[in-house]
C-alpha cells in the first residue's frame, strides 16, 4: 500500500490526475474505474485540461461505481448526470464506452448481473479511482458487506444518506438504496487510487490503513490489494 499525503485538495487532485493521465498514456484503450462525489471534482476538471493537451479518450472505456435507485440518467443528482456534467461531456469518449449503471432497470438484479458482466467482457478495470465515505464505505459498500460482494442493490446507512443530503433540497429527496460495484469487483482492479481530503475523513483513512482487515471498515480490505496508493491532504492523513 502507497501512501501518498499532499498540502490540500488541489495538490490531490494533480496527483491523482496525473496517473489517470500516465495509465491512458500507457494504454490508450484502458478500463477506467470512476468514483462521483466532491473528491473526485478537481480530477476531472484536470483530465479536461490534459485533454484539451492531447490526451486521447476516444479508445477509453469507463464502468463508475455506482448510481441510485429510483434516479433517471438525467436527474441532476443522478450520477450519469454527474459525468457528463464533469467529465463525458468535456472529453472523446464515446456514449457507448461510458457505463453507470441504470438505477432505473425494471430488474435491479439483472441489471446489477448485466453491469458485471459488462465489466468482465472488457477485460477488467484497469485503473479504479475510489472515494471513501466517512464510515470508510467504497463505492456503497457499507460497513458488514461481505468481502465476496459483487456488484449488488445496497440500502444505503443513516450517515450516508446524512452525508449525501447536501446534493439535495432536502434529507427525505435522499435515495436510499443504490446499485454499486460490489468488494470483489473493485478488488479485481489491476490497480486502485483512493482519494481522500477533509478532516472528517481523517478516522476513515487511518482505520484503513492501520485498522485491522474487517467488513466493518470496507476500505480495509485495500490492504490486501497488490497495487493500491492512497492519496490525501494532510487533513485527511493527519492520523497517520
Amino acid at each position: 500500500m502507497n501512501i501518498v499525503v499532499v498540502n490540500n485538495f488541489d495538490s490531490m487532485s494533480e496527483e491523482v490526475a496525473k496517473m489517470v493521465s500516465a495509465q491512458i498514456r500507457s494504454k490508450p484503450g484502458s478500463v477506467l474505474g470512476l468514483a462521483t462525489g466532491s473528491s473526485p471534482m478537481g480530477v476531472y476538471k484536470l483530465l479536461e485540461e490534459y485533454y484539451r493537451r492531447g490526451v486521447d479518450f476516444s479508445q477509453v472505456t469507463t464502468f463508475n461505481l455506482d448510481e441510485y435507485v429510483g434516479l433517471s440518467a438525467e436527474h441532476p443528482q443522478s450520477y450519469r448526470h454527474y459525468m457528463e456534467e464533469h467529465l463525458f461531456s468535456k472529453v472523446n469518449i464515446g456514449r457507448d464506452n461510458s457505463h453507470v449503471p441504470n438505477g432505473m432497470a425494471a430488474d435491479l438484479e439483472e441489471e446489477c448481473r448485466r453491469y458485471e458482466e459488462l465489466i468482465r467482457r472488457s477485460g477488467g478495470i484497469d485503473l479504479q479511482l475510489l472515494g471513501i465515505g466517512s464510515n470508510a464505505h467504497i463505492g456503497f459498500n457499507e460497513p458488514g458487506t461481505a468481502f465476496g460482494s459483487t456488484t449488488q442493490v445496497v440500502d444505503l446507512a443513516e450517515s450516508t444518506i446524512s452525508d449525501n443530503a447536501r446534493f439535495f433540497a432536502s434529507l427525505d429527496e435522499v435515495p436510499t438504496q443504490a446499485i454499486s460495484m460490489g468488494i470483489k469487483s473493485i478488488m479485481h482492479a489491476k490497480s486502485i487510487v483512493l482519494m481522500a481530503n477533509g478532516g472528517s475523513k481523517a478516522d476513515a483513512i487511518f482505520a484503513a490503513v492501520r485498522g485491522p482487515v474487517t467488513p466493518e471498515v470496507p476500505a480495509s480490505v485495500l490492504q490486501l490489494h497488490p497495487s493500491v496508493t492512497f492519496v490525501v491532504d494532510q487533513a485527511a492523513g493527519s492520523r497517520l
